[in-house]
């Protein structure tokens, strides 16, 4: 089990490391990105570590000029609103991410260090999990020029100039898979691609203007050559897990992607998304993260339930149906985290 955004907000520590500088300027501090993730894993005891980054760092790390405003979200100062816009942009190399993501690797390298002691000292492999933002949630923060509650902007997009749609996710899908292929190459274990507002499009939306793009960004993993770490234990290929946000509905479809697990949130039980995927798929999740706020035998109870969702597919990886809450009690989620180890089959 781990938690989607387990490295963060909710963590005094966190809070005390991160007091000066920007988002972006922590991403890219490799002694310190490394650090914040791992506290969790010391913290909680969790098993496996989830870089601690930001979707839009890859943008930044082209030149894209954005900043992460606090309670708000990533901001663009130049929205990508035309035709014209977009042409420019596509202009910028997307393997510029791979040249200028020293700093990322460099994080990378010195989290999978930390992993392994903490790994001995356990007595058990602790992964670190790459990850990075689909090219819709992406395209829909550009287009917008910043969080939006319906991604209109995207949407229209879409509609009303196909071409520049496909032009922008295509391009989009070379930067964000450079992103992970970046994190992987390093020593990451695992990749999650993650796709925050798919869920606002309508099954045959995704279906045609969305997944050839996401499809192509998980590919530049897929591309790499496999570790000797990971053959020498026994593994064919790099885990790949895709989740999203409200999409219950596209399940399915995400599920033909070249994945290997993929993340549910907590709209469906977990028993039900393994029917609607309708493939052995590994599932991921999925506890209401507001359950974090429930009285402590509300909250094993949803947890037992969900593990018991969880035992109808193939395997289940324990997390949240989204991210840890900002102002979540440290001492709730480690208090999950025991009821997890603590589970047995009935």
């Amino acid at each position: 089990m781990w938690f989607m955004r387990q490295a963060g907000r909710s963590l005094p520590e966190y809070r005390a490391l991160r007091s000066r500088g920007t988002m972006i300027e922590a991403c890219l501090d490799p002694a310190l990105a490394s650090e914040i993730t791992m506290q969790p894993v010391r913290r909680h005891g969790v098993d496996a570590a989830i870089f601690f980054s930001d979707i839009v760092v890859p943008l930044a790390l082209i030149g894209i000029d954005v900043e992460i405003a606090a309670g708000r979200g990533p901001v663009f100062s130049r929205p990508l609103r035309t035709a014209a816009d977009i042409a420019a942009a596509v202009e910028i190399d997307p393997a510029l991410v791979r040249e200028r993501g020293e700093a990322i690797a460099d994080a990378v390298g010195r989290t999978t260090a930390m992993l392994a002691e903490e790994s001995e000292a356990r007595g058990e492999p602790l992964p670190l999990i790459g990850f990075a933002g689909a090219p819709f949630t992406l395209a829909a923060y550009l287009v917008e020029g910043g969080p939006s509650k319906d991604h209109l902007a995207a949407r229209r997009l879409i509609h009303d100039d196909p071409s520049a749609w496909r032009a922008l996710t295509g391009w989009l899908a070379e930067v964000t898979g450079q992103f992970l292929a970046l994190q992987v190459s390093a020593g990451a274990s695992a990749a999650q691609l993650f796709d925050s507002w798919a869920g606002a499009l309508a099954p045959d939306v995704y279906r045609a203007s969305v997944l050839p793009a996401s499809a192509a960004a998980l590919r530049a993993v897929r591309e790499l050559p496999l570790p000797a770490v990971a053959e020498g234990a026994g593994i064919d290929r790099i885990p790949l897990i895709h989740f999203g946000v409200g999409t219950g509905e596209l399940l399915a479809d995400m599920a033909s992607l070249d994945i290997d697990a993929i993340g549910v949130d907590y709209r469906v039980p977990l028993d039900e998304a393994r029917r609607r995927v309708g493939r052995d798929l590994t599932v991921q999740g999925n506890l209401d993260p507001a359950l974090l706020f429930a009285p402590e035998p509300v909250r094993t109870a949803a947890v037992h339930r969900v593990l018991e969702a969880g035992s109808a597919a193939r395997a289940h990886v324990f997390n949240l149906g989204h991210g840890v809450p900002m102002d979540a009690d440290p001492d709730a989620i480690g208090d999950v985290v025991r009821a997890v180890h603590d589970w047995r089959m009935p």
